[in-house]
């Protein structure tokens, strides 16, 4: 019997394919992923808690292999010239990765540690310094998604840290400590700076409620819903959306009284970038005024960022989109997201100027 999902996914003689059959083919091939995923996970390094405590230290053989994907399941730790150590979220081990995905040792926390320095001094690799800019992806991504942002500003002179994190799996709390452990592995580094789509910018935010660093710089936050996501508030109660999106999706409601009201605002220079149509219905017409297709650009904008501005793109594509990127960059060296030096401050009065025009029939 044929397949369903490639029955799905077939194109009929008349070339048309609803969007209802898309959405549940897509929805069906996404949890079969990620069952496989989380059996992969567990299996990744399966004698990695079955060592006794007090045995003599045996001499481990680590053969370089790809890794099988899986990434809603890994948080980075550590991050030195492109090489990773990742946790997984599910059984706590760790494995150290090259800037390819290549899988160079597995297991624990030290393992990985030692092998890393093995090849740092094998590599003769210096300490890394520079101004660093963090790349953080949004819910269900991964660095990959940030990909061109990060080739641009390896371009630029920056040193870009692409991020990974289990942005389905963890809250984010969990989300945020990953953060911290890889901000703190940059010991050479004397500026940073982070880049963030979507909820990238909420796991910074997060992590300002318990962290400090004098040596953080700016901070561009793009399509990040500061204010939660009105497509959240609508499917918060839909069981496949809970599955897919995890706990996080849970905080990106909107309203007084959620997680995200209660986000500390950075003290240093940040920028807003949205998303929009450029029409009061915006992409989405479940999403009150102008939108990315995701989130409103009312809600992007949060009071205190030290500039601002609209593109004509949808959410997804914030990070790709060549204006964009070259407004990041143009933020990260002057502090401003246009060559001119001109800044478009976000204040209360743009604020509520924003939210009226979001809620007026």
């Amino acid at each position: 019997m044929r397949n369903p999902i490639r029955r799905l996914l077939s194109r009929p003689r008349n070339g048309r394919v609803s969007r209802l059959s898309h959405f549940v083919c897509y929805s069906l091939v996404w949890l079969t992923l990620l069952s496989a995923a989380r059996t992969a996970s567990s299996q990744d390094d399966p004698n990695a808690e079955k060592a006794p405590a007090k045995s003599k230290k045996k001499i481990q053989v680590e053969i370089p292999v790809k890794t099988l994907g899986g990434r809603q399941f890994w948080g980075d730790v550590r991050f030195f010239h492109g090489w990773k150590i990742q946790q997984n979220v599910l059984t706590k081990h760790y494995r150290l990765l090259d800037p390819k995905d290549t899988r160079y040792a597995s297991g624990s926390l030290e393992r990985c540690e030692e092998k890393l320095e093995d090849i740092r001094k094998a590599k003769e690799l210096p300490e890394m310094t520079g101004h660093a800019v963090i790349l953080l992806h949004g819910i269900i991504r991964s660095s990959k998604s940030m990909s061109r942002m990060q080739k641009s500003l390896n371009e630029a002179g920056f040193v870009p840290v692409p991020f990974d994190y289990p942005s389905t799996q963890a809250n984010l709390d969990r989300c945020s400590e990953y953060l911290d452990q890889v901000l703190k592995s940059l010991s050479g580094v004397k500026k940073i700076s982070f880049v963030t789509h979507s909820m990238g910018g909420l796991v910074v935010r997060n992590w300002l409620r318990n962290h400090k660093d004098k040596r953080l710089t700016r901070l561009v936050m793009l399509g990040t819903p500061n204010k939660g996501a009105e497509m959240a508030d609508k499917l918060r109660d839909v069981k496949l959306f809970k599955l897919i999106l995890g706990p996080a999706g849970q905080q990106l409601i909107s309203g007084d009284a959620s997680d995200i009201a209660k986000l500390p605002v950075p003290e240093f220079e940040f920028a807003c970038i949205a998303g929009a149509r450029g029409t009061p219905e915006g992409y989405n017409p479940i999403i009150p005024g102008d939108d990315d297709g995701t989130v409103a650009v009312s809600s992007v904008m949060l009071e205190g960022a030290t500039d601002s501005e609209v593109f004509p793109v949808l959410h997804s594509f914030l990070p790709l989109h060549a204006a964009v990127i070259k407004s990041t960059q143009c933020f990260l060296k002057s502090g401003s997201l246009r060559e001119s030096g001109e800044r478009k401050p976000v204040t209360k009065e743009e604020v509520a100027k924003e939210e009226a025009e979001a809620t007026s029939p």
